[in-house]
């Protein structure tokens, strides 16, 4: 039987309001206030309710992530608490999938008065997802109510030792479980207790069993490193085409082998072995013909045509069979099971034009990846591609020995550069010329001033020096002073991005959504979102969800970087 928990709360909102902001913070979770980290980092407030804990620690130079499933009592605490610290997501445990697609970590973690609507089956899967979430030292806070349940509200019975036992599967430390305290409502049949778990490192193996797969299993060829490395850019730059599946994420294997392409041809090109043989079985006649394309137009969103795109279909589908049969097969555990299940689909029907989209590219298979690998390679990927490609280097070195041949690790390591577009505002700014010679406007977004064609500066939003993303949704117009001597190559700060909303959807409808433009620039522009911004799967996104995505972009890119904020305009 499965139990509604989130609609007593949404239907008795009010009631339920009014008895949490009676409470002071400081009152209730006294237990829990000598293991609120000192430093201020990011939290995520599961079952934020009236938003009470949220606004505390917002005040205290927390941001938070405030997670709450019903929508009556989440929006009554968004007009309550509306500190631009505390950013309001509508999600649930077990899953958290919509927390998850945001690649943030958080430094600590609070559940109040929540673990006892997780049914007990679910528990297992709610505590790893929490612990995934978790920055390496972070911390989980729950306080567990013991009692018996209200007749209006499903309730399970909850046990420390249970969540000590569960947060122990997943690599979490108890640092410390309070005695039971006294319920400050008066109810003599309800106790509370707080429970306090530590990870003190990744805490779920993914980094020795990288480190294996990279320094220490056998290789016959680079093709294992190949794969890790296709699967890391994903984790990088295009998150969002993961699909949830409980313990793992499956991944498009047309996008894995678009990017084994991408990262292969350089190296073809170079005659540069990956094998000790010369023969490397996706190197066919179809990849042969993707000679005229740059490696780095080889990326989601670009449309080839005619030749080239018969070319591309029929190489992918060579790529993606080749996966299957050698480094999915070989790359395995200790117990000789694939760290990286996959299944080839079907080469896509032929057509004269492909786009490279998640629906073409899905339908040459799936690969699954462990959630703890997926995470890690998210979260990491700074430390972890440097280790690859310097074993990349070293094999192919060593297989360029045995042919009798020298090769030189600058001549590998210039192959292996994951080279990305070049900074091109080309056609963005072509768009904005085309509106003004119009007659109509375009305004910069961050000074709201008119624009005209002398001093047009195409920005990108999220800058390019932290992140090389020239997706259309990250071109905004700005004026020439506002964007070279006043942003720069700074982070926005998120009241800067938020007060610049308006201008920013209007310029989006303008150029890309409602404007007499060609059409594809707008199946480019919701492609693009939907692969490299943290939004809801199998829908198109509306510009609202958009905005907040661009966010929680905005903050997993300060968090990765630590690079310095832009505080909005300041005058010459």
């Amino acid at each position: 039987m499965s139990w509604d928990t989130v609609a007593p709360y949404d239907r008795g909102f009010r009631e339920f309001t009014a008895a949490y902001e009676a409470l002071g913070f400081e009152d209730i979770h006294r237990g829990a206030l000598p293991f609120v980290p000192a430093a201020c980092g990011m939290a995520l407030d599961v079952g934020a309710g009236s938003g009470r804990d949220a606004q505390w620690l917002a005040d205290r130079g927390w941001d938070v992530i405030a997670v709450e499933p019903a929508s009556a009592m989440r929006l009554a605490a968004m007009r309550a608490h509306g500190s631009p610290a505390i950013r309001w997501i509508d999600d649930r445990l077990p899953a958290l999938a919509s927390v998850h697609r945001l690649g943030l970590a958080f430094d600590m973690v609070w559940l109040s008065g929540v673990w006892m609507h997780v049914e007990p089956p679910d528990r297992p899967r709610a505590m790893r997802k929490l612990a995934t979430l978790l920055k390496p030292g972070g911390r989980l806070v729950l306080t567990l109510r013991h009692g018996p349940a209200p007749e209006d509200r499903p309730m399970w019975p909850v046990d420390s030792h249970e969540v000590e036992r569960l947060g122990l599967d997943v690599g979490l430390a108890l640092r410390v479980a309070t005695e039971h305290a006294d319920d400050l409502d008066g109810r003599s049949d309800v106790r509370w207790q707080t429970i306090i778990l530590d990870l003190p490192d990744d805490g779920v193996g993914a980094l020795p069993l990288l480190r294996g797969v990279i320094l220490r299993q056998e290789k016959a060829a680079t093709y294992k490193l190949g794969l890790l490395r296709c699967i890391a850019r994903i984790a990088d730059a295009s998150p969002n085409v993961a699909r949830d599946a409980g313990d793992h994420v499956d991944l498009p294997l047309g996008l894995i082998a678009l990017y084994w392409i991408r990262m292969f041809k350089p190296l073809v090109e170079r005659r540069l072995p990956q094998r000790p043989g010369d023969a490397m079985g996706f190197v066919t006649a179809a990849f042969n013909a993707l000679q005229p394309i740059a490696a780095f137009d080889l990326r989601p969103g670009m449309v080839f045509a005619d030749g080239l795109g018969e070319a591309l279909r029929r190489a992918l589908a060579d790529t993606a069979k080749l996966i299957e049969r050698m480094p999915a097969h070989h790359l395995t555990f200790a117990d000789d099971m694939a760290v990286f299940p996959t299944r080839y689909g079907r080469i896509p029907a032929g057509a004269a034009t492909i786009m490279l989209d998640q629906a073409f590219l899905w339908q040459y298979g799936t690969t699954s990846v462990p959630l703890n690998i997926w995470n890690a390679l998210r979260r990491m990927s700074a430390w972890i591609e440097p280790m690859l490609i310097a074993e990349w280097v070293r094999l192919t070195q060593v297989y360029a020995d045995r042919q009798g041949r020298q090769v030189s690790a600058d001549d590998v390591m210039t192959a292996l550069r994951w080279v990305e577009p070049k900074r091109d505002t080309t056609l963005v700014r072509g768009l904005a010329l085309k509106i003004l010679a119009r007659g109509e406007m375009v305004r910069c977004v961050w000074s709201g001033r008119p624009l005209g064609a002398d001093h047009l500066d195409i920005d990108h939003c999220l800058p390019w020096s932290a992140w090389a993303c020239a997706d259309l949704w990250n071109l905004l117009p700005s004026g020439s002073y506002v964007n070279r001597h006043n942003k720069g190559e700074k982070i926005i700060a998120g009241p800067v991005l938020a007060q610049a909303k308006p201008l920013i959807l209007d310029w989006w409808r303008e150029a890309y959504l409602e404007g007499n433009h060609i059409p594809r620039y707008r199946s480019r522009f919701i492609e693009e979102a939907q692969t490299t911004l943290p939004l809801p799967m199998g829908e198109c996104p509306d510009l609202e969800q958009l905005f907040q995505a661009v966010d929680f972009r905005r903050l997993r890119l300060r968090q990765d970087t630590q690079a310095p904020e832009w505080a909005g305009i300041q005058s010459p």
